[in-house]
């Protein structure tokens, strides 16, 4: 397993420890998940002392509080874009369904490119310090996105108002399910093509439980 190259720098110039810093967790991170990220190993690849680091993250949940961060940003990304991709033409009911469906694909694509931050996305709350109740706040987050697509299922009229209690945990529960399953369960030896169909029929019977 490869481990992340210490920066050959001997100085930083003001504001930018703390970016420095930040890219190296993300970096162990993409390489050993939440429990990679140590202060100590960090400060070492950036090469600065202990008191330089304490000075932009005063301990490890500080640290990983960002680092959970951007991994939860990245995903986002990745859903967002697979999104954007989905043709902006046809019946409404059907593009709501297709971004949909777009977004429970890029997050397991995710999951499966990313094992590393994915596995650090969920592993710390940098609010409360631990795991916490679902998010309900930030524009940003993986969960938000999969709830504003869930609005535009029911401003489609495929889905009526009154059903749509916990249907965005419920549906994010599911997809979260099968990443895992692929990614650390018993489903992860799977060849790719057997692989997607298991994909595809998750999102096929959210897609037809919405009807």
């Amino acid at each position: 397993m490869s481990t992340p190259r210490r920066r050959s720098t001997d100085t930083y110039h003001h504001g930018n420890l703390r970016t420095a810093l930040l890219e190296h967790a993300v970096e162990l991170a993409r390489v050993g998940g939440p429990d990679a990220v140590k202060l100590r190993d960090v400060q070492r690849l950036a090469g600065v002392s202990n008191s330089a680091a304490y000075r932009h993250y005063s301990d490890r949940h500080a640290l990983l509080g960002a680092v959970t961060e951007v991994a939860q940003t990245r995903l986002a990304d990745q859903m967002t874009a697979t999104i954007s991709r989905v043709p902006d033409d046809g019946p409404r009911e059907s593009r709501a369904l297709a971004r949909l469906r777009a977004t429970g694909q890029a997050y397991v694509e995710f999951a499966l490119a990313e094992p590393g931050l994915f596995r650090t996305a969920f592993a710390f709350d940098p609010l409360a310090g631990a795991q916490s109740e679902v998010p309900t706040t930030g524009e940003r987050h993986p969960f938000q996105i999969l709830v504003r697509c869930i609005d535009d299922v029911v401003a489609a009229g495929i889905l009526s108002p009154d059903r749509r209690d916990g249907l965005d945990e419920a549906a994010w529960a599911a997809v979260h399910g099968l990443a895992t399953l692929l990614l650390d369960g018993p489903l992860g030896d799977l060849e790719p093509a057997r692989r997607q169909l298991i994909i595809d029929r998750l999102l096929d019977t959210i897609e037809v439980g919405l009807a």
